[in-house]
């Protein structure tokens, strides 16, 4: 059985949070991956939360150092929470290239959800000549475009 992230945790310092610390803040770079070990973890871009972690493991921080941005959400903490923290994320998995593999299966997981939830808006949508005819060139994107860059949410034109 391959390695868990959990698995190339070990040796790697814990971080305490206090409910309501903020672990990751947006549009920061911290050049960190942190992986949940105790707790629980909310997501939110903006205000606007859109995810919760519980499960020991979960990882934050992965896109910025993949892609070599800015984290594109906060991280908060809603109960007494610790993290194993990896500084130098890039170089850890230079050092250990086996630890990707999670991180490539949960990008890939996270990546057919949210192609899954697409598809079903297109269907619940099709024909309709407002912003939800938009799902069609988000599905495409998606799917031939993947070199190029898209820009945050806030930095898109308003709808018309």
């Amino acid at each position: 059985m391959a390695p868990s992230l959990l698995d190339h945790c070990r040796g790697c310092p814990q971080h305490a949070l206090a409910p309501g610390a903020v672990l990751i803040e947006e549009g920061e770079r911290s050049g960190r991956l942190f992986i949940l070990a105790a707790g629980m973890l909310e997501v939110y871009r903006g205000e606007v939360a859109f995810a919760t972690a519980t499960e020991p493991g979960a990882v934050f921080g992965e896109m910025s150092v993949l892609l070599d941005l800015p984290h594109t959400a906060s991280v908060r903490a809603l109960t007494p929470t610790k993290v194993y923290v990896i500084d130098q994320a890039a170089d850890f998995f230079a050092a250990h290239p086996d630890a990707a593999l999670p991180i490539a299966t949960l990008l890939a997981r996270r990546l057919q959800h949210a192609t899954t939830y697409l598809v079903d808006l297109k269907h619940q949508f099709q024909g309709y000549q407002d912003h939800f005819g938009m799902i069609d060139e988000v599905l495409e994107s998606l799917t031939h475009q993947q070199d190029e860059s898209f820009p945050p949410a806030d930095e898109l034109p308003p709808d018309p």
